[in-house]
């Protein structure tokens, strides 16, 4: 996930979110939290009971969020985000809590009989973790009426202006495949993205975990019995070179679309 791309996503997320932001940088943003999201991305609990217990008016933090520091000609203080930090996880876990899955028709204007289609749209975070994690984001939606997928699914609804009713002049066109199947199909085409990636990190990994190992095993060289220093070290490594690969869906929605 690139700068762009993340600062992209914290635009959407504080519009989203009635977050004001104060100032629209192409590389940093300044935000004022509302109560609500500074007690989801905060961790400031002390300070809500606080003002909860004494009736007091709460002040909610505002943010200075950088998100490409090298191309940054003033000297901005803020927090860095970027894919993999602390606080854009903060932002993809609070995203799941507030839209974990949404049902959105789009609309297109006074025309009359418009005929939406529906579509699956899943945003899926592929993480491979080992001594370096690696994050990416995948977009995807399906039509329902025909199985077509499109990547980038995310992208295209940008595009379109979309409402929780749906619109006066418009009706619906009943799915043909289910939504669980459906996301059976994204699920499987997800797996094959990943079987069909380079891999060549994992056996890196494995290189740099025996070349390790040769020099734990060195030092203990002398040891007749193993000593529990040796194999807490051991495990340690096992644990920081052992290739892992997870999958979660961001979120995800149901779209009528024309």
């Amino acid at each position: 996930m690139y700068p762009q791309q993340v600062h992209q996503y914290l635009q959407t997320f504080f519009q989203e979110t009635n977050c004001p932001i104060l100032t629209e940088h192409p590389h940093y943003l300044v935000v004022q939290l509302t109560e609500e999201m500074d007690k989801k991305i905060m961790n400031r609990p002390y300070y809500w009971q606080y003002v909860e217990s004494a009736g007091i008016e709460p002040a909610p933090l505002q943010l200075t969020l950088i998100t490409d520091r090298t191309n940054l000609e003033d000297d901005i203080k803020g927090e860095m985000i970027h894919f993999g930090s602390p606080r854009l996880s903060l932002l993809f876990e609070a995203t799941k809590d507030l839209g974990a899955f949404v049902k959105l028709y789009e609309y297109t204007g006074h025309r009359n009989d418009i005929i939406l289609t529906p579509w699956l749209g899943v945003n899926y975070k592929i993480s491979y973790y080992c001594n370096h994690t690696k994050e990416m984001i995948y977009s995807l939606g399906i039509n329902l009426l025909t199985g077509r997928v499109v990547e980038n699914f995310q992208e295209e609804l940008k595009n379109r202006e979309l409402h929780a009713d749906i619109p006066e002049n418009a009706f619906t066109v009943p799915y043909i495949i289910k939504p669980a199947r459906a996301l059976d199909r994204l699920d499987i085409l997800v797996e094959e993205m990943i079987i069909e990636d380079d891999h060549s990190w994992a056996k890196a990994a494995e290189a740099r975990w025996l070349r390790d190992l040769e020099v734990l095993e060195y030092f203990y060289v002398d040891s007749v019995t193993k000593p529990e220093s040796y194999e807490l070290e051991k495990k340690a490594l096992e644990e920081q070179y052992t290739p892992r690969i997870k999958v979660d869906m961001v979120n995800g929605g149901l779209f009528y679309l024309s």
